[in-house]
């Protein structure tokens, strides 16, 4: 047994020596089967890569997606694609172009309306979109009134004056009635100069009232004339009514991005806080929803909805230097 343990290995070396060891030229069974293994996976590679020369996967994400990207990948691959049958590769190709264009197409409206700029939104009739509460059966007074100051921000004492009181209308009137004799309140009083307006007395008030035009209720006149007294007090405290009002802002205006009409609150922390000072400082018809209408009127809260042509405008005008000082 042992004589065969220490021959076994001898043997084994002579054998490979001499009578298995493949000659000078020759290739081995095992060589050509892993040559040949290795070159069907070159050729199964080459052609994976002409089958699919885009090459979209599931894991990118539709914002890295562009014609460009597609075009440019598709000429990066003209080479692999001439030598490849046409017949064999336009299925999947075009399958694969068509997931890209639809990726790609969602993108395309919104990039177009950016690149467009503020004021170019037009609704199906070729007019500029606005916010859902103007219609066609809209009075030209409150589409007037929406596209030119509704939003604007406002820093004129005697503008904000205005708005208040106007604001203060809205507990007996709505916007339209309103807009309609505003040029009838400027002349009742006095162009809404705080200081003129302080000191009618009471035949002035009675006149006001008195007028059928005006149509506005003695207790409204005084109201009036009552927040003219109260802001003089705040201009002596603050320097003017400007910098009070747009103190509750930080004197930025607050840019909001409502889709719906319904998400628009009828009033706000902010406005809850002005109208609370107000009352104490002896201001009237200044509750917290009529405050939220001024501040929305005034440019302290940009409230125009996101498609609306406006918003863009408001929130351009937002970003000016501030003209309150």
């Amino acid at each position: 047994m042992s004589t065969d343990k220490a021959s076994s290995p001898l043997s084994l070396r002579r054998s490979f020596l001499t009578g298995n060891k493949p000659r000078s030229g020759e290739r081995s069974p095992a060589d050509d089967s892993s040559k040949a293994s290795s070159s069907r996976l070159f050729d199964l590679s080459n052609h994976l890569k002409k089958i699919y020369p885009i090459r979209i996967h599931r894991t990118i994400s539709a914002s890295s997606l562009s014609l460009s990207s597609v075009s440019l990948s598709l000429s990066q691959n003209s080479n692999d694609s001439s030598t490849t049958d046409y017949s064999t590769i336009s299925p999947p190709l075009d399958r694969k172009i068509s997931l890209a264009l639809r990726l790609i197409a969602p993108l395309r409206p919104a990039l177009e309306r950016r690149e467009a700029g503020p004021g170019s939104i037009a609704g199906d009739d070729g007019e500029p979109r606005r916010c859902n509460w103007i219609t066609k059966t809209s009075d030209k007074a409150y589409v007037s009134f929406h596209d030119e100051q509704w939003g604007v921000p406002v820093y004129d004492d005697r503008e904000l004056f205005e708005l208040l009181a106007m604001s203060g209308m809205l507990m007996d009137y709505n916007w339209t009635e309103i807009l309609k004799r505003k040029s009838l309140f400027r002349e009742a009083f006095a162009g809404f100069e705080a200081s003129a307006v302080a000191k009618m007395g009471e035949k002035e008030m009675a006149d006001i009232a008195s007028d059928k035009e005006v149509m506005l209720a003695e207790c409204r006149v005084r109201c009036i004339v009552d927040n003219a007294k109260c802001i003089l007090k705040v201009v002596r405290e603050c320097g003017s009514f400007s910098n009070y009002v747009w103190s509750y802002v930080n004197h930025k205006p607050i840019v909001n991005r409502y889709r719906h009409p319904r998400h628009i609150p009828l009033r706000t922390p902010k406005a809850e806080a002005m109208s609370k000072d107000m009352q104490k400082r002896g201001f009237r018809l200044v509750g917290p929803v009529i405050v939220c209408s001024f501040m929305q009127a005034a440019g302290l809260t940009i409230d125009h909805l996101v498609d609306c042509y406006r918003h863009g405008e408001c929130v351009s005008l937002a970003e000016r230097p501030w003209r309150h000082i």
